[in-house]
């Protein structure tokens, strides 16, 4: 227990009678990418908020190793579209260095938005920019809802290969949400199956065959081919592919 980064203990939560999550109890550990996914309604975003302190569940225990640093990524951000907010600002709230906060934009492959509105970001950028905001406290933990969502197919597979560089550089946890398995199986160390309970777990190549797994969405993943990078290529960050020098390959 003392490597263990975020215990959860048979956590359960209720609203209005109607069962949330019951009886979920789980380890993050240093260095692991797990992933959770499952069904809308499965109570995924409700267990990311328990995980963060931001909710208490009805029972059951969380428990945080002493001065574990949590960077968030929510899974959306709405900004008015009146509100005069560039990037730049935008960062700056977390009262972090200016120097820090253009090598996290950097990082994330996204500098070149500093200046920009918020509002005027495409769905890659807005991601990139989000994650840079997560980095900026060199979490121990980052804890990622949707990190993909609003990017296209290749802009996803950049994001998780980037999002594992990350993980492997700065030798923090992760945990984030997804809704396609097929997409995260080469960019996690274990999956959490949830649908207000836990279905089942492990390794993603175990999990993609479980009945519970099965049950919950069909056979339709395993037609779906499992993404591996190659690199002969970079994808800028609306999700365009750039062949590097001396590759004239059909792109992927």
């Amino acid at each position: 227990m003392s490597q263990t980064l975020i215990n959860l203990n048979n956590i359960s939560l209720a609203y209005r009678e109607r069962t949330v999550l019951a009886n979920i109890s789980l380890d993050l550990n240093p260095g692991e990418i797990v992933t959770l996914i499952g069904p809308n309604g499965a109570g995924k975003t409700t267990l990311v908020r328990i995980v963060l302190g931001l909710q208490k569940p009805d029972s059951g225990q969380r428990t945080i190793r002493r001065g574990l640093r949590i960077g968030y990524m929510p899974q959306k951000l709405h900004v008015d579209n009146t509100m005069p907010l560039t990037v730049k600002r935008f960062l700056s709230l977390t009262n972090q260095p200016m120097t820090d906060i253009k090598n996290a934009l950097g990082r994330t492959g996204v500098e070149h938005v500093i200046n920009s509105p918020v509002q005027s970001l495409s769905g890659g950028e807005l991601q990139r920019t989000l994650l840079a905001r997560a980095l900026l406290h060199n979490p121990h933990l980052l804890v990622l809802d949707e990190p993909v969502q609003g990017v296209d197919v290749n802009g996803q597979k950049e994001l998780y290969h980037l999002i594992t560089e990350l993980r492997d550089e700065q030798g923090c946890s992760v945990l984030m949400v997804s809704h396609d398995l097929h997409l995260v199986m080469a960019s996690t160390d274990s999956v959490i199956c949830l649908n207000r309970h836990i279905c089942c777990s492990g390794h993603p190549h175990k999990v993609r065959k479980d009945p519970a797994y099965l049950k919950l969405f069909g056979g339709e993943s395993e037609e779906l081919a499992i993404y591996t990078h190659h690199h002969d290529h970079e994808h800028t960050v609306d999700g365009h592919v750039v062949r590097k020098p001396g590759n004239t390959g059909d792109t992927p």
